[in-house]
């Protein structure tokens, strides 16, 4: 057993793990990653990732619930807050906390992996849909309710809605991570979020100039 491996701390073995699991994932594809691939990435044996993930689909799970698990609840609790006082305005923090993270390679891996993935994992399309898109049409659904109470909103559906917003979010994880192909114009996360939420609120309809 070598030095940096018995002194390393248990706790930070799990982050560890799937940091490297993650890489892994990356290079192989989910299927053909080999847990002992993972443990030699990770500096530990077979049997130490055992202890703390009991199969490879433990680990993308946590892995999802690192990232776009915690992103859900975190639009979660940003339209309870929010929302109340103002809606359009939870709408574009929400929109900006979005693209700020789709945007980040590191914290939109593992959604890309699910996508990838989850036509021939069933299980592993389940546990997103409960962590995260449930969550998710929750929170959108407050969101559009609270709207509609305070006359800022007009009633539309919550399914139409999640997908008018989950389609430019993926389309943009996709082009800045996949294909680094960047919005020539427009820079900034919260510009980008900006100019969606004026899509998604205004459309295309010329504006009429009010006097």
């Amino acid at each position: 057993m070598n030095t940096h491996s018995r002194r390393r701390r248990p706790e930070a073995r799990p982050d560890e793990i799937l940091d490297a699991a993650l890489a892994v994932f990356s290079e192989q594809g989910f299927a053909a990653a080999r847990v002992e691939d993972i443990a030699r990435r990770a500096g530990l044996s077979k049997g130490a990732v055992y202890l703390y993930f009991p199969s490879k689909e433990a680990m993308l799970n946590a892995l999802v619930e690192q990232s776009a698990g915690q992103l859900a609840k975190a639009a979660e609790r940003l339209v309870a807050i929010g929302a109340p006082k103002d809606p359009e305005a939870a709408l574009r923090s929400l929109v900006f906390m979005l693209v700020t993270a789709m945007s980040d390679a590191d914290i939109s891996a593992a959604p890309r992996l699910v996508l990838t993935e989850a036509q021939r994992f069933p299980d592993i399309a389940q546990f997103y849909r409960s962590q995260v898109l449930d969550v998710a049409r929750r929170a959108l659904g407050a969101l559009l309710e609270t709207g509609v109470t305070a006359g800022r909103f007009r009633h539309v559906d919550t399914d139409i809605f999640m997908r008018m917003l989950a389609g430019p979010a993926l389309a943009h994880m996709v082009l800045a991570t996949v294909f680094e192909l960047k919005p020539a114009a427009i820079e900034e996360p919260a510009d980008i979020a900006d100019a969606l939420c004026d899509l998604l609120l205004h459309g295309l309809l010329p504006r009429t100039e009010t006097s």
